[in-house]
């Protein structure tokens, strides 16, 4: 029973707080920004990790620890950081998914440019240890 809520709270949260916000843009993703992540005021953050934060990614997913979807840090030990696995994270990142990292599926997120896919795609396969 206990196991059962467990993925039904998992669920409602993955279906409120992922399926890309069509009112967002993401406009400039090419260069790094005056941005800093939270908590670490003099570190600036990386195009993809400020994409990431300004997106519902945040809902499903936390850089280290496994929440609905996988941790990060999980998705880079298991994918080098070459242009292929950023392609076809990128291609995920957008078209959504399922079965990889469980039975839970991972929304799409058709208004997510293909470059700031591949931004966020390489800014998490950047944090392999």
């Amino acid at each position: 029973m206990k196991k059962t809520l467990l993925i039904l709270s998992c669920l409602t949260l993955a279906m409120a707080s992922c399926g890309g916000d069509s009112s967002k843009t993401n406009e400039d993703s090419s260069a790094a920004t005056e941005t800093t992540a939270p908590g670490a005021s003099d570190t600036p953050m990386l195009p993809g990790e400020k994409l990431i934060a300004t997106s519902d990614c945040i809902g499903c997913h936390n850089k280290t620890q496994k929440v609905v979807g996988p941790a990060y840090v999980e998705v880079a030990k298991k994918y080098e950081l070459n242009d292929k696995n950023v392609d076809y994270l990128a291609d995920k990142i957008i078209s959504g998914g399922q079965g990889v990292w469980g039975e839970v599926p991972m929304t799409p997120h058709p208004t997510i440019a293909p470059d700031d896919a591949k931004e966020m795609a390489r800014y998490i396969l950047s944090l392999k240890e």
